[in-house]
């Protein structure tokens, strides 16, 4: 009898420890479980939920301004009396039939050829200086992004009484070396290198730490190499810091291109009354936008500007990237060359 309730009795420990292992918390549902279900929704989802915010952002101020802009582009819009009834290619043919627009277009595009080529070459020149043994080099990186802090008011303010043709320091320097005042004012050209050089001092620090920052991330074991080949600080900075700058400076491109065809503030605050000047020496295509949406009260117009505005800009982005794209065709090329002739 004794011997039968032992052999029961491990019978039910048995059992109940095999009952508690099959539902204990380390055993694995089991398949087509609600958890499992979860989890591979987790894994398929989640990553396309945590980008939503950027483009559900992107499509509210972003997507439908830019859809809205051209619908309002083909219709006859009024500021008070709201749209108007459609008339298709009509603003763009009354646009482009103005000559006030393509002296704006000389204007924006004239200031942008003036302060982006000058302002990449400068800010990569500062960022090699940032990037050597500088004493104080904390102290030197956040003074060169000083002005960018400042407001574009204060900055246009600043520069149009340095360029005044009166009364401006900058024509005060030149009656006393001999050379005669410019019209900073008046004419064409000098009005333009005024407002760029407003632009490169702005935006020139704020580029020099995107390129010091990728100047950081490139291997020292190539200056290295190229020092041991001989190479000068001339020779490293042409061969081994501008080569490996290519996508920032692209980048870098890029951004200048859309800040400087859509350039606003400066131009606007170089005089006192914000009109481009009285022939229109520096009204850009934003100004000329600004005027006709808010003086002439003419959306209509006022959007094809928008939406000329954005197709230049996409086709100016598109012949920086296919330019840059050839350029490193072209050497990826020349390296297999080189590749083929050492193998052989």
């Amino acid at each position: 009898m004794a011997a039968v309730t032992s052999a029961e009795r491990a019978q039910v420990r048995n059992t109940g420890s095999g009952a508690g292992r099959s539902a204990g918390p380390g055993r694995k549902p089991a398949a087509g479980s609600l958890r499992n279900r979860l989890s591979a929704w987790d894994r398929r989802f989640s990553p396309y939920l945590y980008i939503s915010p950027f483009f559900l952002l992107f499509a509210l101020v972003g997507l439908f301004p830019l859809a809205y802009t051209a619908w309002v582009a083909v219709h006859d819009w009024d500021l008070i009396m709201g749209q108007g009834e459609f008339t298709g290619w009509e603003n763009f043919a009354d646009v482009l039939g103005q000559r006030d627009f393509w002296v704006a277009l000389r204007n924006t595009l004239s200031i942008f050829i003036l302060s982006t080529g000058p302002q990449v070459v400068a800010a990569i020149v500062i960022a090699y200086m940032l990037d050597t043994n500088l004493r104080a080099k904390t102290f030197w990186r956040m003074g060169v992004l000083l002005p960018y802090v400042v407001t574009p008011v204060a900055v246009a303010l600043i520069f149009s009484n340095l360029f005044s043709q009166r009364f401006g320091l900058v024509n005060s320097v030149l009656e006393s070396i001999g050379i005669g005042g410019i019209g900073w004012h008046s004419e064409v050209l000098p009005s333009h290198l005024a407002i760029a050089t407003m632009v490169n001092f702005r935006w020139t620090g704020y580029n020099a730490l995107i390129f010091l920052a990728a100047m950081q991330a490139i291997p020292r074991d190539l200056y290295e190499q190229a020092e041991i080949d001989g190479a000068g600080r001339v020779r490293q900075f042409l061969s081994v810091t501008v080569p490996m700058l290519r996508p920032t400076i692209i980048f870098v491109v890029i951004t200048s291109t859309i800040g400087g065809l859509q350039i606003f503030d400066e131009p606007r605050m170089y005089d006192q009354y914000g009109r481009g000047g009285t022939d229109g020496q520096w009204r850009t295509l934003t100004i000329y936008l600004y005027e006709l949406g808010w003086t002439r009260s003419d959306f209509g117009l006022a959007s094809a500007v928008a939406v000329l505005l954005f197709l230049l800009i996409v086709a100016i982005g598109i012949i920086n990237f296919s330019i840059t794209r050839r350029i490193a065709d072209a050497e990826a090329a020349d390296r297999r060359i080189r590749r083929q002739k050492g193998a052989r």
